[in-house]
C-alpha cells in the first residue's frame, strides 16, 4: 500500500475508534431504557466513568455528561458515559427507582438491609438498575469513576486516591470534605473492588446549573484523564 494511503487508512480507523457510540445499557425496573455511550480510543489506558444520575430527584448531572458527550476526550483516554442510572426515579422525581430502592445502598461493599427513604433493597445487587452498574464497571474497570450527586455542593473525599478528587474539587472551585461511609454506596464498592482506581462523589449546587458551571464540570472531569 502507498505511504499516504496507509496514513489515511490508519488515520480512518482511529477516528472511527474516537467515534461516540450510544446502546442500551438495559433496562430500569420500570422498563425504561438506562443508555450507555462511549468517546476515545478503544485501547485507551485512562478509562474514564461518568454517571449524571443515581438519585432520581438530583438529576443537574445530566447536562454535564450530555456535553461530556460533544467534547473530544483526551488522546489517552476512553471516556463512558451514562446520563441517568435512575431514569425511573427522574420521571417520578423520586430518590429511588420505581421499586422505591435506593441505587446508592444498593451495592455490595457493606451493605445492609435499610427501610424508608435510603432503602436498600431485598439484598445487594436486587434491582436491575445496579446489577447493570455493576456489570458495566467489572468489563471496563474504569480508573476514575465521577457520580453526580446533589445538593450539599461539595466534592467528597470518597476513599479512592485523596490527589484525584483534591485536584477535580479546585478545578470546579467546591470544597473537598469527607462524607459518612454508607453502606451499600457504589463508590464504596467501586474503589473496594478496583483497588487501583478512583470512584468519588460530587455533590452539585441545588437547582439547575448555569451553561458555564456545566461547562466547568465537564471539562474538569475530562482534564483528570488528560492529566493522568
Amino acid at each position: 500500500m502507498h505511504h499516504t494511503s496507509l496514513v489515511a487508512a490508519v488515520a480512518s480507523m482511529l477516528a472511527i475508534a474516537a467515534a461516540p457510540t450510544a446502546s442500551p445499557l438495559g433496562r430500569s425496573e420500570g422498563g425504561r431504557a438506562i443508555i450507555v455511550s462511549a468517546r476515545g480510543a478503544v485501547a485507551a489506558p485512562q478509562r474514564l466513568l461518568v454517571v449524571g444520575c443515581i438519585h432520581g430527584n438530583e438529576s443537574a448531572g445530566i447536562a454535564i455528561v450530555r456535553r461530556i458527550e460533544q467534547l473530544a476526550p483526551p488522546k489517552n483516554a476512553r471516556v463512558w458515559i451514562i446520563p441517568s442510572l435512575n431514569p425511573d426515579g427522574v420521571a417520578a422525581r423520586t430518590r429511588g427507582n420505581s421499586d422505591g430502592v435506593d441505587l446508592n445502598r444498593n451495592f455490595p461493599y457493606r451493605w445492609q438491609p435499610l427501610g424508608g427513604l435510603f432503602d436498600s433493597g431485598r439484598a445487594a445487587l436486587s434491582e436491575p438498575e445496579s446489577r447493570l452498574a455493576s456489570e458495566l464497571i467489572h468489563r471496563i474497570r474504569p480508573t476514575i469513576s465521577i457520580w453526580f450527586h446533589q445538593h450539599a455542593k461539595l466534592v467528597d473525599a470518597s476513599g479512592g486516591d485523596i490527589a484525584i478528587e483534591r485536584r477535580y474539587a479546585r478545578l470546579v472551585g467546591l470544597p473537598l470534605r469527607l462524607l459518612p461511609r454508607y453502606p451499600g454506596s457504589v463508590v464504596g464498592w467501586e474503589n473496594h473492588v478496583l483497588p487501583h482506581s478512583t470512584a468519588f462523589v460530587v455533590e452539585l449546587p441545588p437547582g439547575t446549573l448555569s451553561a458555564a458551571q456545566v461547562r466547568r464540570f465537564a471539562r474538569a472531569a475530562l482534564t483528570l484523564v488528560g492529566d493522568s
